[in-house]
């Protein structure tokens, strides 16, 4: 019989990764173990945006409300915003910000453009507030606190289909590497879309075209896309069935180009509007670690695994051997912890599972004396004993 795949709190709390708390409604408080994970995947975004050329920005978490006036925020997602009146200054509001998009512009207009400086891929780990309702919150799912994955690659409109291969490569490949199954979505124009219809059908051409490269299944979804500008939406199905869309990659043709007044310098001197492509390879991170969590059932990547090894001592004896152990596999970056507690190693082991941990070491006199370890692989259970080198080519 298969195993039940449990509720994201329930195992953020068993396996100490974080928790909830009346003082702060829709956010999570992260503890360590939980953090490691965080960090993980901040680690694995900046690695791709390095190997693909971003550019890491962050972008002030309070800005004037003049720069949501401006990119139509403040009159269409005002109710789920935090914004407060500066107490020194009535003439002066001030605004958390729920998204990163308005404010890379002001990076990108911080000087003047020229067409050889695109695309121009800019990267943004950026933490987000939005005022959602009390009585929509749920764990990790739907959260006021948000931390997303941005980027915002400005680009010619002929550069638009390669940086679209370009992006869902990286989201496939991820996916693929997690197990989740993707299904993507390409929505196009809508009824009440802004900008010239010509742009439209290049834009929609250009996704199509990039899909088709990559060698992608995907449903088009007629009159979906944003009102400025067409997207590939990358969906899931989670554990439990319920769909979620997590990755996306939506071309802007006139929301942040026109109301900032983006522009680059062509090869006659002529200025021009560039496209912008918003990309997440996450969406998330709250929302993405508790699918993840309920995905795994919490016996998560080894890579992922706040604690990768832990060597269990079957007694008091065998203190000095463990740290030495420990220390070897530290050096070596592994998480490793040590069990030099006076229980049962039948206990241990019990606890060591339960705790999802990738590789339990389990030392006796036996393995002292041939300097090697008993390892249990979870899910597998006994996989034979190891010489300590060896360890390090698991996982």
């Amino acid at each position: 019989m298969a195993e039940q795949h449990r509720d994201h709190r329930d195992l953020g709390q068993e396996l100490d990764l974080f928790s909830f708390h009346e003082i702060a409604p829709g956010a999570p408080f992260w503890h360590g173990k939980g953090m490691i994970i965080f960090r993980e995947l901040e680690k694995y975004g900046r690695a791709i945006n390095d190997r693909e050329g971003y550019e890491e920005i962050s972008t002030p978490i309070m800005v004037k409300k003049e720069v949501f006036e401006k990119s139509g925020h403040w009159e269409h997602y005002r109710d789920n915003m935090f914004y407060f009146q500066n107490p020194v200054d009535e003439n002066e509001t001030l605004v958390v910000k729920p998204m990163n998009c308005p404010e890379s512009t002001y990076v990108y207009n911080s000087k003047i453009r020229s067409y050889k400086d695109l695309p121009l891929r800019l990267a943004e780990i950026g933490r987000l507030h939005r005022n959602e309702l009390s009585g929509t919150l749920g764990g990790l799912f739907r959260v006021r606190q948000i931390t997303m994955d941005d980027a915002h690659i400005f680009v010619r409109p002929d550069q638009a289909e390669e940086e679209i291969v370009k992006i869902v490569k990286i989201i496939d490949n991820f996916y693929n590497e997690m197990d989740f199954k993707a299904s993507y979505l390409l929505a196009t124009r809508p009824e009440k879309a802004l900008g010239d219809k010509s742009d439209w059908d290049k834009a929609e051409k250009a996704l199509e075209e990039a899909l088709k490269k990559s060698k992608i299944k995907y449903d088009i979804v007629k009159g979906e896309g944003a009102f400025y500008g067409p997207k590939v939406e990358i969906h899931i199905k989670d554990s439990q069935g319920r769909d979620w869309q997590l990755g996306t990659a939506q071309l802007d043709l006139v929301m942040l180009p026109e109301k900032f007044d983006l522009s680059y310098i062509d090869e006659s001197g002529q200025k021009q509007k560039p496209w912008v492509i918003h990309r997440a390879i996450f969406g998330s991170f709250e929302r993405f670690i508790g699918i993840m969590l309920e995905h795994f059932n919490g016996a998560l990547p080894f890579w992922l695994s706040p604690v990768q090894m832990k060597i269990l001592t079957i007694n008091e004896k065998l203190e000095n051997y463990a740290k030495e152990i420990e220390k070897t596999l530290k050096e070596k970056n592994i998480r490793v912890e040590t069990d030099l507690r006076n229980e049962s190693i039948g206990k241990k082991i019990r606890e060591g599972e339960m705790q999802k941990i990738p590789y339990l070491l389990i030392v006796g006199e036996k393995e002292e004396k041939e300097n090697i370890v008993a390892v249990r692989e979870r899910g597998k259970g006994d996989v034979g004993s190891m010489k300590i080198e060896s360890l390090l080519n698991l996982g």
